[in-house]
């Protein structure tokens, strides 16, 4: 079989796909797999990363400013949609998918329309509780919609279509070794330890929060702390905790920040 992933903007678009399309390889090991991204954004460096090919055609995001700045980016938005079904069309009539799934970013809309339309079976999967954007706007041209929690079922229009699966995670997230991954970690396997991570808009401050959490519990650290603030975010946190907060020396204390 052949199963094409539409996703992108931000890792919690990409990742559910990828450990979609990690676990269909492994129950169809001849399946072929083809991703489509939008063109400059993080998908053309994750999926790549995790050994599949991705194809980019041209979409933006939306604004919600009513701006000059706002209402110039949204023509320009039109624009790129208007480009980008014709480009759609093209790949998935040179790939051929017997399905096409989409996890998540604008970039789904004109993939999964255009495949609804050439008659190809669509599902859409929505990670959040809340349908965004894309998601409700595909939801009268998707045969499947996917999503995590039971009570998501009640914000759609169409509640037929619906199918709780939960949040698809990478093959590894489950595989992996707990004592192993410490040991590679360097923290004490009894040491109480705490991941934390944050995503999408809201990321920026919930990094300045972490980080007023370090400077409190470093004088008196209860546990380890491994915290991811993402490739776009290590550098204005880390930088936060020491000009605003007056911090130093929280890796050495037992507090790691992370891209």
């Amino acid at each position: 079989m052949k199963f094409l992933f539409a996703c992108g903007g931000t890792a919690g678009h990409v990742n559910p796909a990828v450990g979609v399309a990690g676990r269909l390889k492994e129950l169809l090991p001849d399946s072929e797999f083809l991703f489509i991204g939008a063109e400059g954004k993080m998908e053309t460096e994750l999926v790549p990363r995790e050994g599949y090919e991705i194809r980019t055609i041209p979409i933006s995001n939306l604004s919600r400013s009513l701006s000059a700045e706002g209402i110039q980016h949204n023509v320009q938005a039109m624009k790129d949609l208007l480009r980008s079904m014709p480009t759609a069309r093209k790949i998935l009539r040179e790939f051929g998918p017997d399905v096409v799934v989409g996890t998540g970013g604008y970039v789904c809309y004109p993939v999964l329309t255009a495949a609804h339309r050439m008659g190809i079976p669509t599902a859409v999967h929505e990670s959040n509780a809340e349908p965004g954007l894309t998601t409700r706007m595909l939801e009268g041209s998707t045969d499947r919609i996917l999503v995590g929690f039971e009570e998501a079922r009640a914000n759609y229009r169409h509640p037929d279509k619906v199918f709780v699966t939960g949040t698809p995670v990478r093959p590894g997230f489950y595989r992996n070794d707990r004592l192993l991954a410490r040991s590679e970690l360097g923290i004490d396997p009894e040491e109480p330890l705490v991941v934390s991570v944050w995503g999408s808009l809201g990321a920026t401050e919930m990094n300045k929060t972490v980080g007023a959490m370090i400077g409190l519990a470093m004088k008196d650290r209860p546990f380890h702390l491994v915290h991811s603030a993402g490739k776009r975010g290590i550098r204005s946190m880390t930088q936060h905790m020491k000009e605003t907060l007056g911090l130093s020396g929280w890796e050495e204390a037992g507090f790691e920040v992370r891209d």
